[in-house]
């Protein structure tokens, strides 16, 4: 959830569109993010599967953008402008928490990436 919140905050500070208007809002919508991913994200995946299959996964911004938006309407003091605001913000936050994630391993230490060179 924390992971959700640091990247609202981040895609409100780049994405022109998305306004967080403080501390509260950004936590309120990192939590309540974190909730529709959990339960209405795959409703909504299964319901536009064909549309996805046809644009070989495209529709998946859309609909992380979508429930971007939606988060938008609960939460009061995060605001997103549009369509656009809303897949470019949803495109931030799945970045971030893919960094995170690849960053932190199961046991919650940060995990350091090295290239090894083989002779």
């Amino acid at each position: 959830m924390l992971v959700n919140i640091l990247a609202i905050v981040l895609a409100a500070s780049v994405v022109h569109g998305i306004r967080l208007d403080g501390v509260l809002p950004a936590v309120a919508a990192g939590l309540l993010l974190g909730l529709v991913n959990a339960v209405v994200r795959p409703v909504l995946l299964i319901l536009t599967l064909p549309i996805t299959l046809v644009t070989l996964g495209l529709f998946l911004f859309v609909l992380n953008g979508v429930c971007l938006w939606l988060v938008s309407l609960v939460v009061k003091g995060f605001h997103v402008a549009g369509f656009w605001p809303a897949v470019l913000g949803a495109l931030c936050v799945s970045v971030v928490s893919w960094v995170v994630t690849a960053l932190v391993s199961d046991s919650g230490k940060f995990v350091v990436i090295t290239r090894r060179k083989y002779f």
